[in-house]
């Protein structure tokens, strides 16, 4: 049962979908460290260009609820709302990247 409500949950954040234009208005807190490009402009920062939709909504949430620790992204996601963290991650997912595999 938790499965299927955690496969639910993982599915509606999908479909819901953010703004893109409204999450690059948003995403000046992001961008010191991950970039307007996605691509991270600190060491410590992960690039998050086309990342997956879902999952950067799933990772900014747990920060904001305190369950995924790090502080500076707890005090920057405390003052998201649901809607601007759906919007932050529509933008960078929009992000084209390509992948290059080393020959």
């Amino acid at each position: 049962m938790i499965v299927s409500l955690a496969a639910l949950a993982c599915s509606s954040l999908a479909e819901a979908g953010g703004d893109a234009a409204s999450g690059k208005k948003i995403m000046l807190k992001c961008q010191v460290c991950h970039g307007k490009d996605g691509i991270a402009k600190l060491p410590e920062a992960p690039n998050i260009a086309g990342q997956n939709e879902a999952y950067l909504v799933k990772a900014l949430m747990e920060f904001k609820a305190g369950e995924r620790k790090n502080e500076q992204m707890t005090v920057v996601t405390k003052g998201l709302s649901d809607e601007d963290i759906a919007d932050v991650a529509a933008y960078y997912s929009s992000i084209k990247i390509t992948v290059q595999v080393p020959p």
